[in-house]
């Protein structure tokens, strides 16, 4: 199986990394083109990938093909491609947010493409990723289980309803960096009482990381775990409502409420 990727960005390369760590195929079969070439032949060079010389190239000797360009090019690039739709078309597997599976199908201008949106977070490149999918009712289930499958090597996936997209982007793809905000926080925090910075952010990562996994296997809802490590009028409790005195659930609410808004006005 070769799986094509136009375009070499941020998400991209976290894909690709992904599929590299987990080895879900040989690293030659992974090929890549952007109009770039400074963007992808260095990255190509590094990690064994197949460089490929144009777009339709790429479309013809790819399997699947992962369109992950900026939203502004995307239905550009697939108009473009369409040429290459005609026979026996690669699965073509959009991560732009915004560009609606039907904008896909019109600009393809073809009856026989299998297309998929997906919405993966940077953690794919360490197989701890999220990915939001969903696809047409012309796609052949067979296609999207071959989509599903690669995702679900990279982490955890959820088939969700193209309007919950933008909602998703915010959870999911957002996140990392509000994730990375709170664990900063507590590193601060504790350089504040006298740790150093390293071993601070290290104690902070790990215990958000155990936390998140105890969250993800627990029948137990969050305010239940939250219950099971605060003792009646103890430290956690005072903690915890310093922080909400603070406003921090409002301040997580708000800022995906501005992440949702901005999403829906690009």
């Amino acid at each position: 199986m070769k799986i094509g990727f136009i375009g070499a960005g941020h998400m991209a390369q976290a894909i690709m990394l992904g599929l590299c760590q987990q080895k879900y195929v040989p690293a030659a079969s992974i090929l890549v083109h952007s109009a770039h070439k400074n963007s992808y032949q260095p990255f190509a060079t590094a990690h064994g990938l197949t460089a490929v010389a144009s777009n339709a190239a790429l479309v013809n000797q790819a399997d699947l093909v992962i369109l992950a360009v900026p939203a502004a090019q995307t239905l550009a690039i697939v108009a473009e491609l369409q040429p290459e739709f005609t026979d026996q078309p690669p699965i073509l597997v959009s991560v732009a947010g915004g560009v609606s599976l039907a904008e896909l199908q019109e600009n393809s201008d073809s009856t026989n493409l299998s297309i998929v949106r997906a919405m993966p977070n940077v953690n794919v490149a360490i197989g701890q990723g999220m990915t939001a999918l969903v696809t047409s009712e012309a796609t052949p289930a067979a296609d999207f289980e071959q989509v599903a499958h690669l995702f679900e090597a990279l982490g955890q996936i959820t088939p969700l309803a193209e309007k919950d997209f933008a909602t998703f982007s915010a959870l999911a793809g957002s996140s990392p960096a509000y994730a990375y905000l709170f664990i900063d926080a507590l590193s601060r925090a504790g350089v504040k009482y006298g740790l150093n910075k390293d071993v601070a952010t290290k104690i902070a990562a790990q215990t958000v990381l155990g936390s998140a996994a105890n969250v993800a296997q627990s029948s137990t809802n969050p305010w239940g775990l939250i219950d099971q490590v605060s003792s009646p009028g103890g430290t956690t409790v005072a903690g915890l409502l310093a922080m909400e005195e603070a406003g921090l659930m409002t301040a997580v609410v708000k800022g995906i409420d501005a992440t949702i808004a901005k999403e829906n006005t690009e």
